[in-house]
């Protein structure tokens, strides 16, 4: 039997931007080996599958190597998708349960709207090797339960970035977020993301980054609403709302195909 399978690129307003997304919808539950192999042909940084549950959907995120806890980009392709395909209706209020808890997707005029946990990082901590590894000094490096957070010193630093892939594999995190404030009008900060130990060497715009970005950020900046730029080749913008323990994540999203995944 066949499942309806759809690519939606995520935080962005134009195709062939942002972040691309599948976005796999099951009638159940399906195997996690299964999903894995379907996530390992598509390619894409991650492949989204969704089954019903009374009152919402399962949400499960899967890189063409394992699968995570948390995606932004893949969540609001979800979402997305529901609202396009008619599953759900425009106003409504969409609920997933995932691997990091209730997340929640709303319209919001012309954005769609993620309801995520923060996940600010820690105090600065050592990371033996990372100097050489970017090819640049940081001015801060932290930790969240996820990733590393690097700050640089000026946003050209992280916008021509050019890091040695196999040894940022080899340190012990799922990935590496390096940001700086931004230089550009109307953008407060902006950042790239690296995951080669996930089989994904650069993921263009990374929602789930956000929720240690904004609170970062926002401390910083001394502000509640932020706006940030992934400097990646794609590029994409995300809206960050600082709300206590959440962050509310905002962006555009647009779909460039749809079919059926055969097998």
């Amino acid at each position: 039997m066949g499942h309806e399978l759809h690519v939606v690129d995520a935080f962005t307003g134009f195709p062939f931007r942002g972040n691309p997304a599948a976005v796999c919808i099951m009638e159940g539950p399906a195997e996690p080996a299964w999903m894995q192999q379907v996530a390992g042909e598509l390619k894409h940084s991650e492949t989204a599958f969704l089954s019903p549950l009374p009152g919402g959907w399962d949400l499960r995120w899967f890189t063409p190597a394992q699968e995570v806890d948390l995606c932004g980009h893949a969540t609001l392709a979800s979402a997305f998708v529901l609202w396009e395909t008619g599953r759900e209706q425009p106003g409504s209020v969409i609920i997933f349960t995932t691997r990091s808890g209730t997340l929640t997707a709303r319209r919001d005029g012309e954005w769609i709207s993620l309801d995520f946990p923060a996940e600010p990082a820690g105090d600065a901590v050592p990371v033996p090797g990372l100097d050489r590894a970017l090819g640049v000094t940081p001015v801060f490096i932290g930790r969240n339960r996820f990733d590393l957070l690097v700050e640089l010193a000026t946003a050209s630093d992280v916008c021509d970035l050019d890091p040695d892939m196999n040894a940022l594999a080899a340190i012990p995190a799922r990935g590496i977020i390096v940001t700086a404030v931004s230089d550009l009008p109307d953008v407060d900060f902006v950042s790239r993301f690296f995951a080669p130990a996930l089989g994904v060497p650069e993921d263009p715009v990374t929602g789930s980054a956000h929720c240690c970005l904004g609170p970062y950020w926002g401390k910083k900046l001394n502000k509640t609403e932020l706006s940030g730029f992934q400097c990646s080749s794609r590029g994409g913008t995300v809206r960050v709302t600082l709300a206590g323990d959440r962050v509310i994540l905002g962006g555009h999203a647009v779909r460039v195909f749809s079919g059926q995944l055969l097998v």
